[in-house]
């Protein structure tokens, strides 16, 4: 059979499954955003999780700076570009156990630190250590050796520490200390103190 052009108006062609994809599409744009939303949720997450460490604090070692039961932020990244520094306060891994440790940073590689009489020195220069509990009513002489960090708790005389179980490895170290955030009434940066040693 031929066909031949018609000039007849032609009744308007509906198709069907064009309506069907529009009413799909909406669905389809929900689910994908929805999706879309949750990757990018868990991306986001699993980023703050890789550079920032929340840690509880357990015991008084740290008194009066930090307390007992206080909630901090660390930054783990803070060491991948610089090393430790004289009076900073670090979480790290025991080197002889699985407890993680929050001290201040005391003696870094090379240095000679002397506690007697009631003070600490670094190289022969005291320590101006305004934040300490009460003084160290131990003695002892230990210079720090390469990749290694001598700590102390700045409640000198109630905590497990350098001066008891020995140095630091550079890579027990897990971040820096940054914020306090629980309690609210607690918030604060941690602070940390710079020690200008030779």
């Amino acid at each position: 059979m031929a066909l031949t052009e018609s000039n007849a108006p032609q009744p308007p062609f509906h198709d069907t499954t064009a309506v069907a994809d529009e009413r799909k599409q909406p669905t389809e744009l929900v689910v994908r955003e929805i999706v879309e939303t949750l990757l990018l949720t868990f991306f986001i997450f699993w980023l703050v999780n890789s550079f920032v460490g929340r840690y509880r604090i357990d015991g008084s070692s740290m008194n009066p700076t930090l307390a007992n039961g206080q909630y901090l932020l660390i930054n783990n990244f803070s060491y991948y570009l610089n090393e430790p520094n004289h009076g900073d306060i670090v979480v790290f891994k025991h080197p002889n156990s699985d407890l993680n440790l929050i001290k201040r940073v005391i003696g870094v590689p090379g240095d000679h630190v002397e506690i007697q009489e009631r003070q600490v020195l670094v190289n022969g220069m005291l320590l101006a250590e305004p934040y300490i509990q009460a003084a160290p009513t131990y003695t002892g002489d230990w210079t720090v050796p390469d990749g290694e960090f001598f700590v102390l708790g700045d409640n000198r005389n109630s905590s497990s520490d350098s001066h008891s179980w020995g140095f630091l490895p550079e890579e027990n170290i897990l971040g820096k200390a940054m914020v306090v955030y629980w309690p609210i009434a607690d918030w604060e940066l941690v602070p940390h103190v710079d020690h200008p040693i030779n």
